[in-house]
């Protein structure tokens, strides 16, 4: 089943947590089912293909492949005549995922700028949840935006500090500064988002002494992408 079920924790919190906020600042339409079910079935069919070219094992990841392609192209379809103008959205979308192909093929997509690209790309996909909504507010959706890209950027290296650079003095160095940023531009933007920032940033600074396991790590980084992800979702009822 790990050909066909991604087990990467954190993909699953920036799968979810952009659509979340953008119902949160449009509110919830019947539009939003079809839209979560194609950007659902986008990420399953990444998962395989991105695995494809990595190994070159098409006996491995060709039929995953093909089933999720099957399933993705009528959804793909029915979005385009509901919503055409989100052709412009696929084309970002194309844009971002072609790095994260590169660094596939290059077996380097460990890498923290591909990290940051397929950060960028999740988040996006606020854009296209809030335009389905019933109001648009695009001020406040980039700057929601802006936000879920900082925090997840924030997550991945302090996981890095965690897993494959546990015992790299400059990436732990890195995590606490880069979460001692964010608590300001937080606390700048809106004090409460103080609460789930000192959490990131004690998190960073506490749990790399400790010896967890991987499995630990991502169930610690879903609860903590839950907290902030309420205090993200009820910015728009508070503000």
């Amino acid at each position: 089943m790990n050909r066909y079920i991604p087990n990467q924790h954190g993909a699953w919190a920036m799968l979810i947590l952009p659509f979340l906020c953008g119902m949160s600042l449009s509110g919830v339409s019947w539009l939003h089912i079809p839209l979560f079910l194609c950007w659902l079935t986008m990420y399953l069919f990444s998962f395989p293909l991105l695995l494809w070219m990595k190994t070159g094992r098409s006996e491995r990841y060709r039929q995953p492949t093909l089933l999720y392609g099957g399933l993705l192209l009528p959804l793909l379809g029915i979005i385009v005549w509901m919503e055409p103008e989100l052709l412009w959205y696929g084309a970002v979308l194309l844009l971002f995922f072609i790095p994260n192909m590169y660094f596939a093929r290059a077996r380097k997509e460990r890498a923290l700028l591909n990290d940051v690209l397929a950060i960028a790309l999740f988040c996006s996909f606020i854009y296209p949840v809030a335009y389905m909504g019933q109001e648009l507010n695009w001020r406040m959706t980039s700057q929601l935006f802006v936000m879920l890209v900082l925090y997840f950027c924030g997550t991945a290296v302090y996981v890095k500090t965690m897993i494959r650079e546990k015992n790299n003095p400059f990436y732990y160095r890195l995590s606490v500064g880069y979460h001692v940023i964010i608590l300001v531009l937080a606390g700048w933007w809106n004090l409460w988002l103080l609460v789930p920032t000192t959490l990131l940033l004690l998190r960073s600074i506490m749990l790399p002494q400790r010896q967890l396991r991987t499995r630990t790590v991502g169930m610690i980084e879903l609860g903590g992408a839950c907290i902030v992800g309420s205090v993200f979702v009820l910015l728009p009822i508070i503000l």
